[in-house]
C-alpha cells in the first residue's frame, strides 16, 4: 500500500514537471525568434499573450512617466525653466500615446482583426519608443528610464508589426472601419 501511495505521487510530480517543462514561455526573446523565423503565422494564444505582453510593457512606460514627472515637478533633477517646459510637454505627448495604446489594446482584445486600432497602436508603440530614447539620452533621466526604451523598440517594430500588423493586414477578414460621410443631397435643375 506504502508503494503504490509513492509511486502515485511520483507519477502525479512527473506529471506536473513535465507539464510546466513544456508550457510556453511567451517572453520577448520568444516573439523575437518567431518574428525573425520564416512562419510568421500566430496561433490565438499566441496573439493574445503578445497583447498581454504589450499590455505589460504599456504598464511599464505609464509607471515610468509618472516617476518622470513627479522627479520634474518636485525639482529632483536640475533642469531649467525652459527645459523643464520642453520636458513636460514631451510627457504630455507621451501620456496621450499610453491612453491611445492603452483604449487600443482593449479594442483588440475584444476584437483581435481591427486594422485600425491595431495601426494605432503600432503608432502609440513607436512614438513612446522614440521619446523614451530621448529620455534616456539625457543623463538625468536615464536612472528612471532604464532600458524600457530599447526593449519598447523591439515589442513594436520587429514583433508587433511582422507578427501582428502585417499578417493582419494581408488577411482577407479584416475588419475596417469606414468613416461615415454625409450623402450630399441631390440637387435637382430648375427647368426654365
Amino acid at each position: 500500500m506504502g508503494f503504490l501511495k509513492g509511486f502515485f505521487i511520483l507519477a502525479i510530480l512527473f506529471s506536473v514537471l513535465t507539464w510546466v517543462a513544456f508550457a510556453e514561455d511567451y517572453s520577448l526573446q520568444y516573439f523575437l525568434s518567431r518574428a525573425s523565423s520564416e512562419k510568421n503565422e500566430l496561433s490565438k494564444t499566441e496573439m493574445k499573450e503578445l497583447l498581454n505582453r504589450i499590455h505589460g510593457v504599456l504598464d511599464q512606460a505609464r509607471r515610468i512617466h509618472m516617476k518622470l514627472v513627479q522627479a520634474i515637478q518636485t525639482g529632483e533633477t536640475d533642469i531649467r525653466y525652459q527645459e523643464g517646459k520642453f520636458w513636460m510637454s514631451k510627457l504630455e505627448e507621451d501620456q496621450k500615446s499610453i491612453e491611445i495604446g492603452t483604449q487600443q489594446l482593449k479594442l483588440l482584445t475584444e476584437r483581435p482583426t481591427h486594422l485600425v486600432a491595431s495601426i494605432k497602436l503600432y503608432k502609440s508603440l513607436k512614438d513612446l519608443s522614440s521619446n523614451f530614447n530621448a529620455y534616456n539620452n539625457m543623463p538625468l533621466f536615464s536612472a528612471l528610464v532604464g532600458d524600457i526604451a530599447p526593449e519598447m523598440e523591439l515589442w513594436a517594430d520587429p514583433i508587433f508589426y511582422k507578427l501582428y500588423l502585417l499578417p493582419l493586414a494581408h488577411s482577407k477578414d479584416v475588419e475596417k472601419v469606414v468613416p461615415q460621410k454625409g450623402s450630399k443631397p441631390v440637387q435637382k435643375g430648375k427647368k426654365p
